[in-house]
């Protein structure tokens, strides 16, 4: 039998989150002979900046963009975003195209190369009343010319809508690492659109969560007929956290989709 080839995964966390939670997947993909790296953040994680120092979403992904631009020229690694992290992974695709093999959505905000990039957190605001965010923290900072909010995700939104079906031990985590974060909607909404020729010309998954509470299944599923992706792949009984509340199934669907773009890519160099 072919030995399966090693690929490079690149982790990046939702908003409040950090690097700390992949660490169930982590070592699941290591054991199957893939590198991986797990990436914090401005002002998230361990990182030492505090959010009210970032102002704009490149300054937030500078940790991933200075990572994508430490990569050799020949290096193709896997991004994987989650939640907000896909607009993360999405502007590092469009500055480093040649460097993606396949940008992987985790039941995550996905932009298009028509709108502004904050164009899947205008639908989502849309559609989501003040109520559905319970004690979110909301908190507003800097000048009318240079404006930018926080949010901070409450231990009851935590519970009931991201954690409902994954361990009450990683809830507690959640509650002792979580960082106030922000959607950098502001700046985002006046930026340009990703380029073709750059993010869109990377090749797109995405992993539905079937019962994720926050990023509805009909919501991922909204931004997949908009925006288009080359394989969809559907992790059953499975809350905001997949890589918490089941990481071996989502480790699997990560390989799948991997061997799917890697086949294609030896079909269709």
């Amino acid at each position: 039998m072919e030995k399966q080839k090693q690929q490079h995964f690149v982790l990046i966390h939702g908003a409040c989150h950090g690097a700390w939670c992949w660490f169930k997947l982590k070592p699941l993909l290591e054991s199957a002979g893939h590198q991986v790296t797990a990436l914090d953040l401005s002002a998230s994680g361990i990182n030492l900046k505090m959010i009210e120092e970032i102002y704009t979403f490149e300054e937030y992904s500078l940790p991933l963009l200075e990572f994508m631009a430490s990569l050799p020229a020949s290096e193709k690694v896997i991004l994987v975003g989650h939640s907000l992290g896909g607009l993360n992974i999405a502007l590092a695709s469009d500055k480093f195209p040649d460097k993606v093999l396949v940008a992987i959505f985790l039941t995550a905000f996905m932009p298009d190369c028509i709108h502004s990039p904050s164009y899947p957190l205008d639908l989502f605001f849309e559609q989501t009343s003040a109520e559905e965010f319970m004690d979110t923290e909301f908190k507003s900072f800097g000048t009318p010319e240079r404006a930018q909010s926080t949010m901070f995700f409450g231990t009851q939104l935590l519970a009931s809508k991201a954690y409902q079906l994954t361990s009450t031990q990683d809830l507690e985590l959640a509650k002792f690492l979580v960082r106030p974060s922000s959607t950098f909607v502001e700046d985002l909404s006046k930026a340009n659109p990703f380029s073709k020729e750059g993010y869109g010309s990377v090749k797109r998954a995405y992993i539905i969560c079937a019962e994720d509470l926050g990023l509805t299944k009909e919501f991922q599923s909204m931004l997949i007929e908009r925006v288009g992706v080359s394989i969809v792949k559907e992790l059953k009984d499975t809350d905001h956290m997949a890589m918490l509340c089941k990481p071996r199934q989502l480790c699997q669907a990560l390989k799948e989709i991997t061997d799917e773009i890697t086949t294609s890519c030896t079909i269709n160099p």
